[in-house]
């Protein structure tokens, strides 16, 4: 298969992005891949709208003591708790629906990219939505920045020390389950730390704590200050001394450039290219755009070989469809339950290793609900859901429930019907002739289609009309198995 201008774009625009916007289809022959790559730096660039949908339910009057100052936890009575975790799993929900909604919508794709994949290598899960909403504000602020600044407001954020035991972290009393994730998972990776680097290392980061109001602090009193012997380095070493010696290690930008090459090109790794991407970007102290641009404007992303071999997670077949299909949703919730039973649900990762993706992403059922929800948002035919059930990852609802998308909404009040503004997509493909129509709108889907075949979608099309014939191809071809890589 030719590799044409249009495949690259459409190729960089899937990875470095959520895909394209239906309008923009009609742009992306006028384009060579790198300046569709400066136009993607260039919508990146500015700094990013913080985040603001969690608010302090402690601040409400029902919360604050007689004599004016706010209750704390053990204050408070059992029917309380029970307030302030529903609206942290409501703001949690609004945080999970902006976010998505940024993704379909805004023009700095190559942001929401990144923070998504640090969402994933940052994993974490608070009950606590201020905490989760600061986490999500330090990974988008530092997404495209540097590496290692971001490493230590993570490792500083109330969220991340809150999920990883380190509030139970003190002298005398090490606990070292954040110390050896941020080896393990967000540094050097396994076989490059010993059992005693980490036992050593929970001592260093002994008394990083926060207050109530979600602000970092040392307490002294609780920090052990002795020396320590961290991965050959000898000292009376803090927690910050700690996240030096590790980025000081090559094995550090190895770690963190193989993952951003399965994420952004293949999941099979070549060791020749990512030794050199690791090489550069410590070089480059750990500048994340450098080492993008270095990715992204190569030759090798652009071969075949990385073309069409990646799963698409369930967020990115999600807001994939609908950049593509220009909808409003009559209630946006059910997106929550779409990603639950496909398994992937912003801010609720499995565990701090976060989702595991590739075939992961796919099981007899989770396939089946893939290629049902185009049919079911075009026709509002009834599509329903049974997710398992699973308070850590159902937002605190345990019940089970069942999803109907369509008119008859008996069966769940998740239940929706969904609009789709077909006049938009007509119109991007108007000077296309018919004859050329279908494989137009099919290369349009899939971009490395050589391989499809089209024979397949005969029988399901509507030869009726133009508009008609448009609409059938779409949504038969985002019904494929072939729509769910990237």
């Amino acid at each position: 298969m030719a590799i044409t201008n249009k495949i690259k774009n459409q190729h960089l625009i899937n990875r470095a992005g959520f895909g394209p916007m239906i309008e923009s289809l009609i742009d992306f022959d006028k384009y060579t891949a790198k300046q569709l790559w400066q136009l993607l730096v260039k919508t990146s660039s500015q700094a990013p709208a913080e985040m603001s949908i969690a608010t302090d339910p402690r601040k409400d009057k029902a919360f604050i003591n007689e004599d004016g100052t706010a209750m704390n936890y053990k204050q408070m009575d059992a029917t309380t708790k029970k307030l302030i975790a529903f609206q942290y799993r409501n703001d949690i929900k609004n945080m999970n629906i902006w976010w998505l909604t940024n993704m379909v919508n805004s023009k700095a794709q190559l942001r929401h990219k990144l923070t998504f994949f640090w969402h994933g290598h940052f994993a974490c899960r608070s009950r606590n939505a201020l905490f989760s909403q600061q986490l999500f504000n330090i990974i988008q602020q530092n997404a495209l920045g540097n590496f290692g600044t971001m490493l230590r407001q993570v490792s500083k954020s109330p969220a991340m020390l809150q999920f990883l035991n380190n509030q139970q972290n003190r002298k005398g009393h090490p606990n070292e389950n954040f110390a050896r994730e941020v080896m393990e998972l967000f540094t050097i990776g396994r076989g490059n730390y010993t059992e005693a680097d980490v036992k050593e290392a929970a001592r260093a980061f002994t008394g990083w704590s926060f207050d109530r109001n979600g602000t970092f602090i040392f307490r002294p009193i609780l920090h052990d200050n002795f020396a320590k012997n961290v991965l050959g380095n000898t000292g009376n070493f803090n927690g910050d001394d700690v996240l030096d010696i590790i980025l000081k290690k090559p094995e550090t930008a190895y770690f963190i450039c193989k993952k951003i090459f399965q994420f952004f090109v293949n999941e099979n790794i070549d060791e020749i290219l990512i030794r050199k991407l690791a090489t550069n970007f410590y070089n480059n102290n750990y500048e994340i755009a450098p080492l993008l641009e270095e990715i992204f404007t190569s030759e090798w992303f652009y071969e075949q070989k990385n073309m069409a071999v990646k799963i698409k997670s369930p967020i990115e077949l999600i807001v994939g469809i609908r950049r593509f299909l220009p909808l409003e949703l009559e209630n946006e919730e059910v997106q929550l339950l779409f990603q639950k039973v496909l398994g992937q649900l912003l801010f609720y990762p499995p565990n701090v290793a976060g989702w595991p993706g590739g075939k992961s992403w796919i099981d007899s059922s989770t396939l089946m609900v893939r290629l049902q929800i185009p049919q079911a948002l075009s026709n509002n035919d009834a599509l329903e859901i049974k997710p398992k059930a699973d308070d850590d990852t159902d937002m605190g609802m345990a019940e089970d429930k069942k999803m109907r998308v369509g008119k008859n909404k008996a069966f769940s009040k998740y239940g929706v019907s969904a609009y789709i503004n077909w006049a938009m997509v007509y119109k991007a493909f108007e000077n296309i002739a018919r004859p050329q129509l279908e494989q137009a709108l099919i290369s349009s889907l899939i971009p490395a289609s050589a391989n499809f075949k089209s024979s397949t979608l005969q029988p399901f099309l509507n030869i009726e009309s133009r508009d008609s014939f448009i609409k059938s191809v779409i949504i038969n071809v985002m019904s494929t198995p072939e729509y769910q890589l990237c």
